[in-house]
């Protein structure tokens, strides 16, 4: 669906380069795929090469050859490891034949920054310090583009919040998760526990960090970050672990709440699709500028999960409910991601229900 500028020039011209880090990976795939579908060309980074074979293969029969291309970065920690992604020269590999591209002057004209750790290591010090280096190096590398235009950052709700089921409080754009930075960063022994504030303060500081940049740099590009909460929907590929898209799969393919799962807390759920698309947004509306954009669709909990997938696949056995789960009761204000979503077609945010059902396939 072609998203509507309101008779606006796009940020970025349609069928420039954009360089999507973590491509291969269950949000970076998306925002790709949505890219592709907006009339973007797309370059991907990924770890090791076959990540980049299956991404390459999806998008190339989806949307044809020369539309994509991977680059390797095996440590975005690593000083300038995207500095030769950014450039306007491609010598990478081209998406299905696998030969290398001519040299084409072709700048990136936005970035969208996607690439984390998903470790979920309890120790702050084998995590944070990357993930902020990795951000940084990436906002580096597109400030010594003059052709770059366009920085999303992909954020997370946990750089605002943690989960905290059955309070009341309210979430804002102004807000940052200190709290589980605090938790994070204190002294060890570092035991599992700590892994979600471990990755709440990786988000929290990384994007801090990039903010910071920005103000004290003056590149030539506008800034945004999307922070989505639980993502959920289409898997791309049964070649990617999907992360959190993953939990619902194994629900529907087993009829069992692993123990993973009952311990998972209530929170707002947002389509995976829905978070890509506010990445594209981010990218080509001239309007958004310097924003944080909540992607929150609505509250849940994985009874109402169970409950959606027994209304779908009525023929199918699933576990009883899980006791003592709680509800998500806090308040936001998601009506900017809602109406940039409308801005491709479409209604707004996509429910539980139909996410869970793309979620499953079938």
């Amino acid at each position: 669906m072609v998203y509507d500028l309101k008779g606006k020039s796009p940020a970025i011209p349609i069928g420039s380069l954009v360089l999507v880090t973590g491509i291969s990976g269950y949000i970076g795939s998306h925002v790709a795929d949505q890219l592709l579908q907006a009339g973007y060309r797309v370059r991907g980074t990924v770890r090791d090469e076959s990540k980049g074979e299956w991404v390459r293969e999806l998008f190339s029969r989806k949307y044809g050859e020369g539309k994509t291309e991977t680059v390797v970065v095996t440590d975005m920690a690593h000083d300038g490891a995207f500095d030769e992604a950014c450039k306007g020269w491609s010598t990478h590999r081209s998406l299905s034949s696998m030969a290398l591209c001519s040299k084409q002057a072709i700048g990136v004209s936005g970035v969208a920054h996607v690439a984390s750790d998903l470790t979920f290591s309890p120790n702050p010090n084998q995590v944070i310090p990357g993930v902020i280096a990795g951000a940084i190096n990436a906002v580096s590398a597109a400030a010594k583009q003059s052709s770059v235009k366009r920085f999303v950052f992909t954020s997370s709700s946990s750089a605002i919040t943690s989960a905290k089921p059955d309070v009341e409080f309210t979430i804002n754009t102004d807000q940052w998760n200190d709290e589980d930075v605090a938790k994070a960063w204190a002294p060890p022994p570092y035991n599992q526990d700590r892994a979600t504030s471990v990755y709440a303060a990786s988000k929290t500081q990384a994007e801090q960090e990039v903010w910071k940049f920005v103000r004290e740099q003056q590149p030539n590009f506008v800034l945004n970050a999307v922070l989505p909460n639980w993502n959920i929907g289409t898997i791309l590929s049964d070649r990617q672990s999907a992360s959190s898209g993953g939990l619902v799969k194994a629900i529907y393919e087993t009829g069992e709440v692993g123990d993973f799962t009952k311990s998972f807390p209530p929170q707002w759920m947002v389509n995976v699709q829905d978070t890509a698309r506010l990445h594209v947004a981010a990218l080509v509306d001239s309007s958004v500028k310097n924003q944080r954009i909540l992607a929150f669709a609505q509250p849940f909990n994985f009874n109402d999960v169970l409950a959606c997938l027994r209304e779908l696949y009525p023929s199918r056995s699933f576990s009883g409910d899980i006791e003592s789960l709680g509800r998500d009761l806090s308040k936001l204000d998601n009506s900017q991601g809602a109406e940039l979503l409308k801005r491709f077609g479409r209604d707004g945010w996509t429910s539980l229900k139909e996410s869970v059902k793309d979620n499953v396939g079938v």
